[in-house]
């Protein structure tokens, strides 16, 4: 499975993650927020720099309990909790908002 972004071939796991994490860059976000049907606003844009963040400093995707209360820390209680991180990532806000920055899938999603 690949994603063709500012005419490069970017490579897809069977999930749709990225196969090498260096190819991401806000455009890769945006195409790869197009094939879940996802329009990228502020909201969206603030988690999934958190999580790049998160990544950087723990090398690990977190699952979503640890992103509602990193959220909560680094954002505030209005935007880490779950029922705002479910609305803006269609349900399964640490699987598809890890997908959208560029990371590997949480170890325990299916």
């Amino acid at each position: 499975m690949s994603l063709f972004v500012d005419g490069r071939e970017i490579a897809l796991d069977r999930d749709g993650f990225l196969v090498d994490l260096s190819d991401w860059s806000e455009a890769v976000a945006e195409a790869l927020a197009g094939r879940e049907e996802l329009v990228l606003e502020t909201g969206h844009w603030e988690v999934i720099h958190l999580l790049r963040e998160f990544y950087a400093q723990f090398q690990l995707s977190p699952a979503t309990r640890p992103l509602i209360k990193y959220a909560a820390l680094k954002l505030g209680p209005d935007k880490g909790n779950s029922l705002h991180l479910n609305r803006l990532f269609k349900g399964t806000p640490a699987k598809l908002a890890a997908k959208l920055a560029g990371l590997p899938k949480p170890s325990n999603c299916l």
